[in-house]
């Protein structure tokens, strides 16, 4: 919270390069390369950090297979180059997955044009990941079980990209990174619209906690608001040549289907890829592709319906997965580019439409509007917004600097060589000790640091504070010094997954975490404990 209070004070106080309006992966990504290139650089969202579509992706980095449907090539060669890109700036995060992918007697493509496809796939990634195989109905039954073979002629596996951790703690670790390189960022801050004075931007916002209002001056402004892109576009009176449709897509948390770390994939009886994507011991499914004219959505009786009969009737399970089983849901809108005339939306395939980003520029007003976009390819979305920037006249002083990506791999050899010395008498092995701080650095990079020097003060910060999780109680001590929790859905939510993998009595019955609280929020603790459990009955 302190970090919070001084970073609204700087935000009225100074006058910046540019202000990032939206905490998304795309004002995340524009924030951390822009700091990092040495623009002055401010970052507000009206809600929490990857707090709205940013948190309810499938948790893939992938090169969009689906999209050599509809022939765009292209789309998928530059996706799989970004998919790449991760995995190489991001070993710890992003790790390659196998997918286990059914096809139905009948569908609509012979097997061996799939198979075709699935090679042309793995060439486009430049055939950086395991080669796909074919998979006879024998294999299938043979290695996974658990997949009903009645209606399949047969299937293959190839391979994509997962985040090993959730999205919003990966759209976060931008935020971070984008506030050590001098980024003055602020969650729950609204902006009000913004008006262009005397060469400058003058954004007029308001503290979502204390209702006060206050403006934040800009050379630049960077409209990254996600699927609110074009009504702050309309605040600021900024016509561009795109805007958004929305698709809602929503995913369930159930107990773990298969032990395997395979995603396993179907084609909905939409027509739409269906996935069952290992969660430790939950599996998430989903996802529905539902056309909606609001970003505010909600799932609904017939969404979870719709899931819970399409993996039903795919999976030798014991007993079919019921409403019962279901531990906690995902559900967000999928902001899609269309031209504004709406020429390029009403005659596409909705199921076909890709997730292509576009950014609208106006040079006149040094203004940018981000629309689209997703994770996979949120390296190249940075790197653009910063050309575009630089061409407006900021400088760049660090134009070259290479602003993403964990840092060198003799500084995370050292920090497991200080992990591995240290003796823990919590930690019975060395494989547990590995464990331990290989999670840690996957999830604080060079900050793990910092938390090593803590255990070895003082051994009881190596403790798991919150039961029925893995936080230690050192890292609820960084993430009140660092993360700029303000509630405790942040935390539970965003910054760690407790609540999308633990059923929410079991949250609230978990021993330490009213402890976990009073460390994050000091004599608030019980006000945000009973805030979280009454906004989530």
């Amino acid at each position: 919270m302190q970090l919070r209070r001084s970073n609204l004070g700087k935000l009225a106080a100074r006058r910046f390069d540019v202000l990032v309006i939206g905490g998304g992966i795309n004002g995340a990504v524009a924030a951390a390369a822009l700091s990092g290139k040495g623009a002055s650089v401010a970052l507000i969202d009206q809600r929490d950090f990857a707090g709205f579509t940013s948190q309810h992706s499938s948790n893939l980095a992938w090169g969009g297979i689906k999209y050599l449907e509809s022939r765009e090539f292209g789309l998928v060669r530059d996706l799989c180059r970004s998919r790449n890109r991760l995995l190489d700036a991001y070993p710890s995060r992003v790790l390659p997955i196998r997918f286990f992918s059914t096809l139905d007697r009948g569908f609509r493509f012979p097997p061996r044009l799939v198979w075709a496809g699935a090679w042309l796939y793995w060439l486009f990634g430049d055939a950086r990941t395991a080669p796909p195989r074919w998979l006879s109905k024998a294999t299938i039954e043979r290695e996974e079980p658990v997949v009903g073979t009645a209606r399949y002629a047969g299937g293959l596996e190839y391979s994509d990209a997962y985040l090993h951790d959730n999205d919003a703690r990966f759209v976060f670790q931008f935020v971070r990174s984008a506030m050590d390189r001098g980024c003055i960022a602020a969650n729950y801050v609204e902006s009000l619209g913004a008006s262009r004075v005397d060469g400058e931007w003058v954004t007029r916002a308001r503290d979502g906690m204390s209702g006060a209002a206050f403006e934040i001056r800009s050379t630049v402004l960077v409209n990254a608001a996600g699927p609110f892109v074009d009504a702050h576009n309309g605040l600021t009176g900024e016509r561009t040549a795109h805007r958004h449709v929305f698709s809602k897509g929503i995913h369930l948390v159930v107990p773990r289907i298969t032990s395997s770390r395979r995603i396993l994939t179907f084609f909905a009886d939409d027509g739409r890829l269906f996935f069952a994507i290992p969660m430790g011991l939950r599996t998430c499914v989903g996802t529905t592709d539902t056309r909606v004219a609001s970003p505010h959505t909600g799932v609904t009786d017939e969404d979870r319906q719709f899931v819970l009969d399409n993996i039903n009737k795919r999976l030798n399970l014991a007993k079919p997965l019921t409403r019962a089983d279901i531990i906690a849901e995902r559900c967000g809108v999928r902001p899609l580019v269309v031209k504004t005339d709406g020429t390029a939306a009403d005659g596409d395939d909705w199921l076909q439409m890709s997730r292509r980003h576009q950014i609208d520029v106006n040079p006149a007003n040094a203004h940018l509007s981000v629309f689209g976009g997703k994770l996979t390819d949120c390296i190249n979305v940075g790197d653009e917004i910063a050309e575009h920037v630089a061409a407006m006249g900021i400088a760049l002083p660090h134009a070259d600097y290479r602003w993403y990506g964990e840092p060198h791999p003799s500084v995370r050899e050292e920090y497991l060589h200080q992990a591995r010395l240290m003796d823990l008498d919590s930690y019975t092995s060395p494989q547990s000790i590995e464990r331990l701080s290989s999670r840690l650095w996957r999830r604080y990079d060079q900050q793990a640091f910092e938390l090593l020097a803590e255990i070895r003060e003082d051994p009881r910060q190596a403790e798991v504070l919150i039961e029925g999780t893995d936080y230690l109680r050192c890292e609820i001590r960084l993430a009140k010094q660092q993360e700029m929790i303000t509630k405790l859905e942040d935390f539970l939510r965003r910054r760690s997954k407790i609540a999308l993998v633990v059923r929410r009595e079991d949250i609230r019955a978990a021993k330490g975490l009213m402890e976990a609280c009073e460390i994050l929020f000091g004599p608030d603790a019980q006000a945000k404990f009973d805030e979280y459990f009454e906004e989530h009955p």
